[in-house]
């Protein structure tokens, strides 16, 4: 699914162009998506200003004087923007169109996504309890480190779990181990302070990387303008099982962990 790096490509794609754009019409043709769309969704934003477009972990966040719109890409959505007169394909559930002509629309063959109103976004039961934001000065060696202990759980799945850092999904779990040199599946109670901080630093790196690189290519994600993101080019385990590891030539191997798969260097993850 698009992981935070996409859904913050796709905001800074979107944000220029309806930031500032006053909201003339809503168009539902699909309601039922992951959850049901608000049923006074148009009602609500017809005439309304959207704000500024903003991100908590993989959730975009629309703000306009009626509350905010949250949006989840599911597993295979993505946000277009699109002139009024392109057709609607099968898969465009739903559309927001702004006084300057264009629609922003949201396409997802699965169904997997969702939209939300709220008043309080910060209390809304998808984003409250969440933890920090990988890239915060706060998500440091110190922090993973307090967070862990007593953790018999596998390091990868607590990296990725979103009450501990919220966002880190398996592609850049599996990137960040590897260059913090850990294997994935040691517990992650048992890992030293000074490993969590190199940790710390191979998510804060990881992420910004694939952020400036535009995401990373998956099967079903597309940017705001059309384009695939390009990061999938600089992966150095992540899908790679039986290639040589970029460090030391050691063949990539996967494992699996929480149906899931994870790859990993033997030679450089300990």
């Amino acid at each position: 699914m698009p992981e935070l790096p996409e859904v913050e490509t796709t905001r800074r794609g979107i944000a220029p162009h309806v930031v500032g754009q006053p909201v003339t019409n809503v168009t539902v043709r699909q309601r039922q998506l992951r959850w049901p769309v608000p049923v006074r969704l148009k009602s609500r934003l017809t005439g309304r200003t959207i704000d500024a477009v903003d991100r908590r972990a993989k959730y975009l966040l629309l703000e306009t004087g009626a509350g905010t719109l949250i949006v989840h890409l599911g597993m295979s959505g993505s946000l277009r923007l699109d002139p009024p007169s392109k057709t609607p394909g099968k898969h465009d559930h739903w559309d927001i169109e702004l006084a300057s002509g264009r629609v922003l629309r949201f396409t997802d063959p699965r169904r997997f996504g969702s939209l939300h109103l709220t008043r309080d976004p910060e209390h809304h039961p998808l984003l409250a309890s969440l933890g920090p934001e990988p890239l915060d000065e706060s998500t440091g060696g110190d922090y993973l480190y307090r967070a862990s202990r007593g953790r018999r759980v596998a390091v990868k799945h607590f990296l990725m779990d979103s009450h501990v850092i919220a966002g880190v999904g398996n592609i850049y779990a599996c990137e960040a181990l590897h260059i913090a040199g850990i294997h994935p599946a040691r517990a992650a109670g048992r890992i030293a302070r000074a490993r969590y901080d190199r940790l710390a630093a191979a998510v804060k790196q990881v992420m910004a990387d694939a952020i400036e690189a535009g995401g990373t290519t998956l099967r079903d994600f597309l940017n705001s303008d059309g384009q695939p993101g390009y990061f999938m080019q600089r992966l150095a385990v992540y899908g790679r099982g039986g290639e040589p590891c970029p460090s030391c030539g050691a063949p990539v191997r996967r494992i699996t962990q929480g149906q899931r798969g994870s790859w990993y260097c033997p030679g450089c993850q300990r």
